[in-house]
């Protein structure tokens, strides 16, 4: 199975193109923080501020289920999915080319 370039991947999607993908609806904004419900554990109300967002950073973090990561394991968390085939999934559905690591 030939490797994906996880590296190129994160430096080509941003964290706002996933949260957009998966339908984040944020509580709150400040800057580039933005706060809100979990879309990994599904807070149950739409006013909840346990997940945090930096879109400088494309990190975020769950205060709840302690879910922490960049877009990619976002997605991946969200989605259910191995990283491999979240990563495969991800290109597919916006239309990205998926970057395959180069064999020596």
């Amino acid at each position: 199975m030939p490797g994906i370039d996880y590296r190129q991947l994160r430096a080509s999607i941003s964290i706002a193109e996933i949260l957009q993908l998966i339908g984040f609806v944020p509580a709150q904004a400040r800057g580039p923080q933005l706060r809100g419900p979990c879309p990994e554990h599904g807070s149950r109300s739409l006013r909840s501020r346990v997940f945090s967002v930096n879109l400088q950073t494309n990190a975020y973090q769950c205060f709840k289920c302690r879910s922490a990561g960049n877009q990619l394991d976002l997605y991946a968390a969200v989605t259910k999915k191995s990283l491999y085939q979240a990563a495969r999934d991800l290109c597919e559905k916006i239309n990205y080319p998926t970057p395959w690591m180069e064999r020596w």
